[in-house]
């Protein structure tokens, strides 16, 4: 059995285009919220929405007929792959702007006698390929425009295992050592013919830190329930972007550069995540990244997610993801990417996701990188009274780009310690 894995990294590919980031970021926020609402209600959650949309992205640009059209159902993708990989583009586009003009803003301060550090949103993309496999150029031409992706030929028949290791190796890099081991053991074999990488790596100051003098323990309802623990709390106050909502508060601190923010939704409620969680869309996120400003005292824990790899294989197929993972068999069409014929086709066997994030008084670090392993199948400030905001309960969370309200990450804290 031949196994096609790809490793997606979140790409800012270097590519002009005239398309809006729209499309694309309502795909990414919509399945952030269907996949997060599958996740355990124990615990912690972190995801990268970005990261995943970005690598079955590109493997969607490899799909045909009745699979193109259920991972569009599912993805919430067009049925037109070039306006999705343009709109994935120009996304990308933004991203790197906002990186620059952070930089730009930092080197303006230190003009003027002041500090500060710029925005790192450190992307990557490549595909490593079996030599001599036949792979459709249209595909692999597409993948590289659209995704930034680039092909290196290894040799999986001899040394799946030492590709595995070189190819987890880069994540690694990429990631400034916060993804590691994204490829879990035996998930490349001989029979490996394609990886695609996708790895973010992002760190950013706040435009205004958090006074650590100000850091003190405070109570914090952990898992939603009555009783509270002691948790490192960090507190300021200031202007900030804030929506009362239906059940829920939610305000955005902007990062150096202010094109990102941290976006923070608590719901009114010790025990009502859950209920929030439910009724979530990718509307009221957006609304979140364009609500009024007002002067708010915010008390927000420190934290710090370290999750395990998390596939999502089972997760895709109970939304309706099935004939990509070959169900029923022959069902599987990646025609697209490669050539299907009756003993020897394509069909996704898996999707591994891994991220990481700390949040603290100084900014926020994260990191995430999505793995999709594929088989041969047959083969302006209000002067009102401030608001006083306690994240002492379970809540949700987000790094979000302001302008399109895509979020890079999504998650859950029930317990910050």
């Amino acid at each position: 059995m031949k196994i096609i894995a790809f490793v997606l990294s979140l790409s800012l590919a270097a590519h002009v285009v005239a398309a809006s980031p729209e499309i694309a970021a309502t795909a990414v926020n919509a399945l952030g919220l269907d996949l997060h609402r599958q996740m355990p209600k124990a615990g912690n959650v972190c995801l990268s929405p970005y990261s995943i949309q970005s690598a079955l992205g590109m493997t969607y640009l490899g799909a045909s007929g009745a699979t193109q059209e259920e991972m569009a159902r599912v993805l919430h993708f067009p049925k037109d792959k070039e306006a999705l990989g343009e709109s994935f583009a120009a996304l990308n586009e933004a991203l790197e702007e906002a990186r620059e003009n952070s930089a730009k803003e930092v080197e303006q301060m230190k003009k003027f006698g002041g500090s500060g550090e710029a925005l790192k949103l450190h992307v990557a993309n490549r595909l490593f390929g079996q030599q001599g496999y036949e792979f459709r150029e249209t595909f692999l031409s597409s993948v590289k425009s659209h995704f930034g992706a680039p092909m290196e030929f290894m040799n999986f028949l001899k040394d799946h295992a030492g590709a595995t290791r070189e190819i987890n190796g880069w994540v690694e890099k990429q990631t400034q050592k916060r993804i590691r081991d994204l490829i879990p053991e035996n998930g490349l074999s001989k029979e490996t013919r394609l990886v695609l990488v996708n790895a973010l790596y992002f760190k950013a100051a706040w435009a205004d830190d958090f006074n650590v003098q100000a850091t003190a323990p405070k109570p914090f309802h952990v898992n939603g329930a009555k009783t509270t623990a002691e948790v490192p709390t960090m507190s300021k106050q200031e202007h900030m972007r804030y929506l009362n909502g239906s059940g829920f508060q939610a305000v955005t601190l902007p990062y150096a550069g202010n094109d990102l923010h941290f976006l923070l939704i608590v719901p009114d409620d010790i025990n009502g995540v859950s209920n929030l969680e439910k009724k979530l869309t990718p509307e009221t996120l957006l609304a979140c990244a364009k609500a009024d400003t007002r002067e708010v005292i915010l008390h927000l824990p420190k934290f710090k997610i370290t999750p395990p790899t998390v596939p999502l294989g089972e997760v895709l197929q109970k939304m309706g993801m099935t004939t990509a993972f070959d169900k029923p068999q022959g069902s599987a069409d990646f025609d697209a990417m490669a050539p299907k014929k009756p003993d020897d086709y394509l069909a996704i066997s898996e999707v591994f996701h891994k991220t990481f994030i700390e949040l603290n008084e100084k900014g926020t670090e994260a990191a995430a990188a999505t793995v999709v392993v594929m088989t041969d199948a047959g083969a302006a400030a209000p002067t009102q009274k401030p608001i006083e905001l306690k994240a002492d309960r379970p809540f949700l969370f987000a790094i979000q780009h302001v302008e399109s309200g895509a979020c890079l990450f999504f998650g859950r804290v029930n317990d910050p310690m």
